[in-house]
């Protein structure tokens, strides 16, 4: 194989890089959380040669950044079969299937076990800076898909390098652009400011200083997915154990139906639906209260706690803390020199976006996709894994799975493969979004796209074998 470096040294000596020569790079994967180690593994099975670029210093800094939270889905769900055969060799041993491991234990036994297998093929302290067509920007046309990419990175050390690579597979995810409370998709007036007070991501209330941080305290909690049930069912078990003062505030910007709680018992993926009745307990119980139809618009200071602004000029109780849980976005700040196709709303590739789009789905109608579904104007560049969802809400690991042997198979050359998609997939139980979803008086009525059916496990086949998973 002619490494990177190599081709690098042609071009500057005026050499001419050829297609069949272009074939023989690395494919660079960005990302070594779940999808992207996936992604590398599937490569592999398909004799292509993977590059994992990851910005943190070990894999999967996203799942160990909430490594107590404990996933909804067994572990016979969230490991790929491409994965298990490169750790089989090993003497790794796969976990019981039926339990269900928590973000650390994902970890541990699976991700960075993977991750040493795939050795020198993953490359920690490397951010992805930038991505184009070699001596292509984004308005040329000329030679452009004969050309490779080029990949800026950025090494911990603070050094620029440029790689070169045949394709270009993004599974970066969406942890490091959390949603923010300002519900216009902008942070509310003030947010930024109080800063200090406001956290983005589920409390691990195992820890001290965090505990210390809540317990006692009134904690405002903005969202309305299985993040938020998360909070709210560990703020109620923190109230219970440390009595009289701690109290979460439950900030809903639509109304409560019979489906804010999620499927419930009817959820097909049990450990969930059981997250979405506890967090109807710590309601019922009184360690929450619930309040609807509230579109935050400023967070104001009222001495050392914080006041919630409506855009109805509605103001809340102070509250101490502020957990800000309103989804995720994808960072496409590195890709702005090559040509993707995005739906204007939800960010994600468009011919994906009508399938996941919670405007017009309700949680259980998620169409299988692969390669087709993923691909760009700019040949050869894949969003994959939960960055592929774009804003849309519900992504499953088993989702991601298949997204990367569909994409691996492609780059392979067998179409036929990448095309022969089958997916089971359970029934969400747990929906967001926008639009008439989002609106109180719509979602009381039952209208705009809203959750959830009656149970159902769609099982939709075009002839492969299903990839399993979920988180």
């Amino acid at each position: 194989m002619l490494a990177p470096q190599a081709i690098d040294e042609c071009r500057s000596k005026g050499v001419t890089v050829s297609a069949s020569t272009t074939d023989q790079l690395p494919v660079v994967v960005v990302g070594a959380g779940p999808i992207g180690l996936a992604a590398a593994a599937h490569l592999i099975g398909r004799d292509i040669e993977p590059l994992v670029l990851e910005a943190g210093p070990s894999a999967a800094g996203a799942v160990r950044a909430w490594a107590h939270v404990r996933l909804f889905s067994s572990w016979a769900e969230v490991t790929d079969p491409a994965a298990e055969k490169l750790l089989a060799p090993t003497g790794w041993v796969r976990p019981d299937g039926a339990a269900y491991p928590t973000g650390g234990d994902w970890v541990e036994r699976y991700l960075q076990p993977l991750a040493d297998v795939l050795g020198d093929k993953v490359r920690y302290g490397a951010t992805v800076t930038g991505v184009a067509r070699a001596g292509r920007d984004r308005v040329v046309d000329s030679g452009r898909e004969e050309q490779p990419f080029t990949v800026h990175i950025r090494t911990a050390d603070g050094i620029e390098e440029r790689l070169t690579a045949r394709a270009v597979i993004d599974a970066s995810g969406t942890w490091s652009t959390p949603g923010p409370a300002g519900a216009n998709g902008l942070p509310a007036l003030g947010e930024r400011a109080a800063a200090d007070r406001i956290s983005y991501h589920v409390p691990d209330l195992k820890d001290p200083t965090v505990r210390a941080r809540y317990a006692g305290r009134r904690t405002a909690v903005v969202g309305s997915g299985a993040s938020a049930f998360t909070a709210l069912a560990l703020l109620a078990d923190l109230a219970e154990e440390e009595g009289d003062g701690t109290h979460a505030v439950w900030i809903l910007r639509r109304g409560i139906t019979g489906s804010t709680y999620g499927g419930g018992e009817a959820d097909q993926l049990p450990a969930r639906g059981a997250l979405g009745l506890r967090a109807k307990a710590a309601v019922e119980g009184g360690h929450a209260s619930a309040v609807t139809g509230f579109r935050t618009e400023a967070v104001a200071r009222e001495g050392d706690r914080l006041v919630l602004v409506a855009e109805d000029g509605r103001r809340l109780d102070p509250v101490d803390e502020v957990v800000v849980l309103t989804g995720f976005r994808p960072d496409l700040s590195f890709l702005g020199e090559l040509r993707l196709g995005l739906d204007d709303r939800l960010q994600a590739p468009t011919a994906l976006a009508p399938l996941i789009d919670p405007n017009v789905h309700s949680c259980g109608t998620v169409y299988p996709h692969g390669v087709t579904e993923l691909s760009h104007p700019e040949k050869d560049v894949y969003l994959v894994g939960m960055k592929s969802y774009g804003r849309a809400p519900t992504f499953l690991a088993m989702t991601g799975y298949e997204q990367v042997r569909s994409v691996a198979a492609a780059l392979a050359g067998d179409r036929e493969a990448a095309e022969r998609v089958e997916l089971t997939l359970p029934e969400t139980g747990v929906c967001g979004g926008a639009g008439l979803f989002d609106d109180p008086d719509a979602a009381q009525g039952g209208s705009g796209g809203g959750c959830c059916a009656a149970p159902t496990t769609p099982l939709i086949s075009i002839g492969a074998p299903a990839s399993s998973g979920g988180c």
